[in-house]
């Protein structure tokens, strides 16, 4: 089968495709042929030298989430299985691959109603965001700011906070992707790349959604009223928002970060159900903004880093 592999840390161009052996499920695993391969920023970064922090090391394949058709089982694996759609939910390892093994405890059906490919954009942006806003817990009419609002976890956060009866503050850069936030149902859009921005966010806000980090993130930070709510979840700017712990406890603030979006697989499964569930009916949709070839998975991390991709980009095997 073919995959993509990296041999060193570095540039897209270490993205790599190779020809390897195709995978043998072993017990309690499957094998699923995929057909939508999820991307994500982190992946640059993991790329790029930050795989120390997430214990992985070259040579590897990339990938940590994809959709497919199961097409072999292991020993102990109900043959039902054989044929169906399904996704390698976020942990998989090496999903840059036309065939990917997957314990069953990361396997998730997807449904009726739902393509595989928006199964794909879903499998970790979908976790992540429907994660989030459990967390943070956005109620009727409050002002929600999101940064990073038209990013592949940003789209689903605009949505969210919308069905929730929220008043919508979408950050993004740039006039095609502020269109696509206001499309998405944001009452205000901003974009974070024009001097005195914050200024134009219209007052304080009671939830900070922040998918940026970096300078970006503590300014918008400093418009959170007290009492109010912070999801740091987000580094593309190149590291997650710093806040002042005194500052944090003197206005009574809530702040969730990283940490806690990192779940068990049991709590991922439970969280792609419900992302699916809530995408099948029509409530939540995933903005698939480009398609790349899995060999052009070079390509893909350019556009990604390049910020040029409003929504996802997903790897066609």
């Amino acid at each position: 089968m073919r995959a993509i592999r990296v041999d060193a840390y570095g540039g897209p161009e270490v993205l790599v495709p190779v020809e390897v052996a195709d995978p043998v499920p072993a017990a309690g695993e499957v094998v699923i042929r995929t057909e939508a391969v999820d991307t994500i920023f982190v992946e640059t970064q993991i790329r790029g030298g930050w795989g120390e922090a997430f214990g992985i090391r070259p040579p590897y394949v990339p990938g940590g989430a994809a959709a497919g058709t199961v097409v072999a089982v292991g020993a102990g694996v109900d043959p039902a299985w054989l044929g169906r759609r399904a996704v390698a939910a976020a942990g998989t390892k090496g999903t840059y691959a036309e065939l990917v093994p997957v314990p069953l405890e990361g396997l998730v059906p997807v449904p009726e109603g739902l393509g595989l490919r928006e199964a794909a954009a879903l499998a970790h942006d979908g976790v992540t965001g429907t994660g989030i806003a459990e967390g943070i817990g956005i109620q009727p009419g409050e002002r929600v700011l999101i940064l990073g609002a038209a990013g592949g976890m940003g789209t689903l956060l605009v949505q969210i906070a919308v069905a929730a009866g929220a008043r919508v503050i979408g950050a993004a850069r740039g006039e095609r992707k502020l269109a696509l936030v206001r499309e998405l149902g944001a009452d205000t859009v901003v974009d974070y790349s024009e001097p005195g921005w914050t200024e134009r966010v219209g007052g304080p806000v009671d939830v900070l959604l922040d998918g940026v980090g970096g300078e970006l993130g503590l300014a918008a930070f400093a418009l959170v009223r007290d009492g109010g709510r912070v999801s740091a979840h987000g580094a593309p700017s190149g590291g997650f928002t710093e806040f002042d712990p005194a500052q944090v406890e003197r206005r009574g603030l809530t702040v969730r970060g990283i940490a806690e979006v990192q779940f068990p697989a049991a709590e991922i499964a439970r969280l792609t159900a419900v992302a699916f569930e809530q995408a099948a009916a029509g409530r939540l949709r995933p903005v698939i903004a480009r398609t790349f070839p899995l060999a052009e998975a070079e390509a893909a991390h350019r556009a990604i880093e390049a910020r040029t991709v409003p929504g996802k980009a997903l790897l066609i095997p």
